[in-house]
């Protein structure tokens, strides 16, 4: 009987961008949970360190970085120093992002610049700095580079406000899977989660809301559901479970794009 694949990161080093809060925090914790030494980066560094104790306090290994997605310099300055710290990124999950609550004709050209910048110049920039790095570690040999995008089911259905965020989403989408067919035979495989909308700090103002509520009413199951349904999908598309899966996205939303 052949044996049943497990989500043990122990020995990898993963890297969560826009990890200070939210989503990203829950993926650092999760990643370390698994055994993964987990550089949690973000704009500033100091905003981590309560995530970074939390970590190291419940065993697991962690340091923050300061990480601007939308800047290469910066972006190269923080995979020098979590190689500095723990040896080449092998994990990566692009998590950095923005949004805004415009509605298409409230949006300046200086709010879609915004989101442009951090939810596709930043990812991409991520994605390759990392890739770059792992391809000269050899990764075609060890068949170890697990690259994370974090998309939004806004690529695919249309939500209140979210016209340009929701074409930054499609756009990571799409990067994701081309560069799974890029990098296809590098050791490197990418793929994409798409969150639906869940409990967090960011939606906390909008589904305490009466909008939020009758919101809420639309989906198929009416109701929300923790950010940690998120884990298990990300624990799988991080681990050696995964050498047989690149270039798919992955909808996690409780089925609220039904």
């Amino acid at each position: 009987m052949a044996e049943q694949p497990r989500f043990d990161l122990t020995g990898r080093v993963a890297l969560v961008t826009g990890a200070s809060s939210g989503l990203g925090a829950g993926f650092a914790k999760a990643l370390a949970t698994a055994g993964a030494k987990v550089v949690l980066a973000a704009r500033r560094a100091d905003k981590l360190a309560e995530q970074v104790a939390d970590i190291t306090a419940a065993g697991g290994q962690a340091i923050a970085v300061s990480m601007d997605v939308t800047d290469e310099a910066s972006t190269k300055a923080a995979y020098d120093a979590a190689e500095a710290a723990f040896g080449t990124v092998d994990t990566i999950v692009a998590n950095a992002g923005v949004a805004t609550e415009k509605m298409a004709m409230g949006l300046t050209v200086e709010d879609v610049d915004f989101l442009h910048a951090a939810n596709v110049r930043g990812v991409f920039l991520t994605a390759t700095e990392g890739a770059k790095r792992l391809d000269k570690d050899g990764a075609r040999e060890k068949q170890h580079g697990r690259i994370v995008l974090i998309g939004s089911i806004t690529a695919d259905k249309v939500f209140p406000a979210t016209s340009v965020y929701g074409a930054t989403k499609a756009a990571v989408r799409h990067l994701g899977k081309a560069l799974a067919r890029e990098w296809a035979r590098r050791g490197i495989s990418v793929n994409v989660i798409q969150p639906g909308y869940f409990e967090s700090e960011m939606t906390a103002v909008l589904f305490d809301s009466d909008v939020g509520d009758t919101m809420v009413k639309t989906f198929p199951r009416q109701r929300m559901r923790p950010a940690s349904d998120l884990h298990a999908p990300l624990l799988l598309l991080c681990s050696d479970a995964a050498q047989g899966i690149t270039g798919s996205v992955f909808t996690i939303d409780d089925g609220q794009t039904l």
